[in-house]
C-alpha cells in the first residue's frame, strides 16, 4: 500500500474525553473516530489491526475443530425469554420492537440462539461433540462507556459454544479451547496470563481468564512468581493462617474512641497495627414468596481484619448468602442499637448470623466496635468474650505477600485487562431450552455446553496499553497496521531515492510483506512522528546522502537509534526479523 492511496489521520492532541493510553493514542493515530457514546468507526487503519486479530483467531479455532457460522445481530425476545433472561437481564440488554410491536434484543451475546440451533440440528449422541463460533458484532448498552474501545457499547466478539454428550466430555471440549486460547495469545505477541476464573453459579473449577498485563488494567491478576499458580481476584484463596490461636493476655474493656468509625482510625487513635482491629460488615438477605413479595429478612454480620476487603463473590459463596445484599440503616439500627461505624458482635439487640473470616477466627485480643457510637471494644477474645464461631469462611480478597494456595511462594498482585474467557456452562442453557439428544441408550439427555469468548475489538486496546512511549503506539509485528514502513527523503528532489523505495517496495511485496511505502514527500520530522504514533515496528529511511554510501536506515520501533544497513541486503534483513 502507498501512502498517498491511504487515508491517514493522524492528530497533534487527543480528544478531551479521552481518559487511558489506548483511547488517546487510538483516537490520535487515525484508527477509530467516534461516532456517538461507546459507538466508534473503525477507520481504515484501525480497521487492518482488527482484520489481523480476527485471521489469527479464525485459524486457531479452526485448527482446534471449531466451525464458523454467523448469527443475527438482532434475535426475537422469545428465545431471551426461554432462559428468563429478557428479564433478568438488566439495561444493559437493548430491547427492540418492530413495526409489528413483537419485541427484539440487539444480542450481546448469544447463548440462547446457539442453542436454538443445536436442539434443531443436534438428535443424537452421534453428532456430539460439536463445536461452532462466529465473529460478530455485539452491544450492550453500558450505563457509562468510557476508555475508547475498552469498555464500547457496540463491539465485535469471537463467541464460540460447544455441545457434548457429558460432563466428562465437555472438560475435553474445554481443554481443547483452552489451548487454542494460549497458541492464539502466543501468536498476538503480548504480555498475558491464564488466570482461574469464579465459575458462578454453575459451580466447579472449569473457567479460566485471558488477561494482557497492563498497569491501566481494571482488573486485578493474583499469581505466585515461585510457580504457575495464578487467578483472578475473585477467585484467589486467602489460606487459613498457619499455626494455633494465640492465647488471650488482655481484658476487655470499653474505650473511648471519639468521631473514629474508621478501623484506620481506630487503630492510630490507640496506637496498635491495624491487623488488630476486625471491621463489621453488616449484610441482609430476603425470602420471597411466589409473587416476589419478601416475607422474612435475616441479617447477618461479617467479621474481617482491619486490614483487609470483602470479596463479594467468595461472600456469595457462603450457604445462605447467594443473594445477599448490604443492610438497611434501619435493619442496623434495629439490631445493633447504633449507627455503622462502632459495630461489633458484642451486646447486639436482636441476634444476627455472625460469619468470620478465617483470619479473624484465629485472632486473640482484638479490637471491634462497641455498639455504642464513639466506643470500640479492646481485647476481645474467642471463647472467653464470644463462642466459637460456628461458620467460618474465606471472605476476604488476598494481599500480596500472602501465601500462594499451592504451597510454593508468596502471592503477588499485577493488574490485567481480560480478553478472553473459556467457561463450561453446563446445561444452564440447554436445560431451560430444552436441547436434548438421543444418548447411545435411546434416552434424552440435555447437552453440556461450554462457551468460549475473545473481545476481538478490545484486544487492539489491551495491546496499546501495554505497547506504547511517549511517542505513540508500538505494535507487535502481528497485530501492526502495517508490518514495514519505507520512508524516502524528499523523493521528488532526488530520483534515485524514489527508484530505491520503488525497487524495495517491490521485493517487499513480492515476498508476502505488508508494507506501507509513504510516497506523501512530507518533511521527514513530520513523517516519521506519523508512523511512530501509528507503531509500525519496522521502519527504514531511504535518503540520497546514505544511498550514495549504499545504505539505508533501519530502526525498530523500539530502537532508539537507526542503524545502517546496505541497501541489497535490507529486504533480507526484514524478512529475517519477521520470521525470527
Amino acid at each position: 500500500m502507498k501512502a498517498s492511496q491511504f487515508l491517514i489521520s493522524t492528530l497533534k492532541e487527543a480528544p478531551a474525553d479521552a481518559e487511558v493510553a489506548s483511547h488517546k493514542l487510538m483516537m490520535r493515530a487515525g484508527m477509530i473516530k467516534k461516532l456517538g457514546a461507546g459507538i466508534y468507526t473503525y477507520m481504515p487503519m484501525g480497521l487492518r489491526v482488527i482484520r489481523k486479530v480476527e485471521a489469527i483467531v479464525r485459524e486457531e479455532m479452526n485448527r482446534a475443530g471449531s466451525v464458523e457460522l454467523a448469527m443475527p445481530v438482532i434475535q426475537p425476545a422469545e428465545l431471551w425469554q426461554e432462559t428468563g433472561r429478557f428479564t433478568t437481564n438488566g439495561p444493559e440488554l437493548l430491547r427492540i420492537k418492530d413495526r409489528h410491536d413483537r419485541d427484539y434484543v440487539v444480542q450481546p451475546t448469544s447463548e440462547e440462539v446457539i442453542t436454538d440451533i443445536a436442539r434443531q440440528e443436534i438428535k443424537s449422541y452421534k453428532q456430539l461433540p460439536k463445536n461452532l463460533y462466529q465473529i460478530q458484532t455485539k452491544f450492550r448498552d453500558e450505563r457509562r462507556p468510557r476508555f475508547g474501545l475498552m469498555r464500547g457499547r457496540e463491539f465485535t466478539m469471537k463467541d464460540a459454544y460447544s455441545f457434548d454428550r457429558d460432563l466428562d466430555a465437555a472438560k475435553k471440549s474445554y481443554d481443547t479451547m483452552s489451548g487454542a486460547y494460549r497458541r492464539i495469545f502466543d501468536r498476538f505477541g503480548l504480555r498475558y496470563r491464564a488466570v482461574a476464573a469464579d465459575s458462578g453459579a454453575i459451580g466447579g473449577d472449569l473457567s479460566e481468564e485471558f488477561q494482557v498485563i497492563a498497569d491501566t488494567g481494571e482488573d486485578a491478576i493474583v499469581y505466585c512468581p515461585d510457580s504457575s499458580y495464578a487467578a483472578n481476584m475473585e477467585k484467589a484463596e486467602a489460606l487459613a493462617p498457619v499455626g494455633p490461636r494465640g492465647a488471650a493476655t488482655q481484658v476487655m474493656a470499653k474505650v473511648a474512641t471519639p468521631g473514629k468509625s474508621t478501623c484506620e482510625d481506630v487503630a492510630e487513635l490507640l496506637g496498635v497495627p491495624l491487623q488488630t482491629t476486625v471491621k463489621s460488615l453488616v449484610l441482609a438477605t430476603d425470602a420471597k414468596d411466589d409473587k416476589g413479595n419478601v416475607v422474612r429478612t435475616q441479617v447477618w454480620l461479617l467479621l474481617l481484619r482491619g486490614d483487609h476487603d470483602m470479596n463479594e463473590v467468595k461472600v456469595s459463596k457462603v450457604p445462605g448468602l447467594q443473594d445477599f445484599r448490604f443492610a438497611t440503616l434501619p435493619e442496623v439500627e434495629e439490631h445493633f442499637g447504633c449507627k455503622p461505624g462502632y459495630l461489633g458482635p458484642i451486646g447486639l439487640q436482636k441476634p444476627v448470623k455472625l460469619v468470620v473470616d478465617r483470619e479473624v477466627a484465629v485472632m486473640a485480643d482484638w479490637i471491634c466496635g462497641a455498639n455504642a457510637e464513639d466506643f470500640h471494644t479492646t481485647g476481645v477474645n474467642w471463647g472467653r468474650d464470644l463462642p466459637e464461631p460456628s461458620l467460618v469462611a474465606d471472605l476476604r480478597n488476598v494481599k500480596a505477600g500472602d501465601l500462594s494456595p499451592d504451597g510454593k511462594g508468596v502471592l503477588a498482585i499485577e493488574r490485567g485487562i481480560e480478553v478472553g474467557h473459556v467457561f463450561v456452562l453446563g446445561t444452564k442453557y440447554s436445560k431451560p431450552m430444552n436441547a436434548t439428544f438421543l444418548d447411545v441408550n435411546g434416552k434424552p439427555q440435555f447437552m453440556e455446553m461450554g462457551c468460549y469468548g475473545i473481545g476481538i475489538t478490545r484486544l487492539p486496546a489491551a495491546a496499546v496499553e501495554q505497547n506504547h512511549d511517549a511517542r505513540g503506539i508500538i505494535w507487535p509485528d502481528a497485530l501492526a497496521p502495517f508490518t514495514v514502513v519505507l520512508c524516502p527523503i524528499s523523493p521528488d528532489r532526488f530520483p534515485e531515492v524514489k527508484a530505491a523505495a520503488d525497487n524495495l517496495y517491490a521485493d517487499l511485496l513480492a515476498a508476502g510483506v505488508d508494507v506501507m511505502l509513504d510516497d506523501r514527500c512530507e518533511r521527514p520530522g513530520a513523517m516519521f512522528a506519523d508512523w511512530e504514533l501509528i507503531g509500525v515496528p519496522h521502519r527504514v529511511t531511504i535518503g540520497d546522502r546514505a544511498l550514495k554510501e549504499g545504505v539505508v536506515e533501519y530502526q525498530h520501533r523500539r530502537d532508539t537509534e537507526a542503524t545502517k544497513v546496505a541497501l541489497g541486503v535490507v529486504a533480507a534483513l526484514i524478512r529475517a526479523k519477521l520470521t525470527a
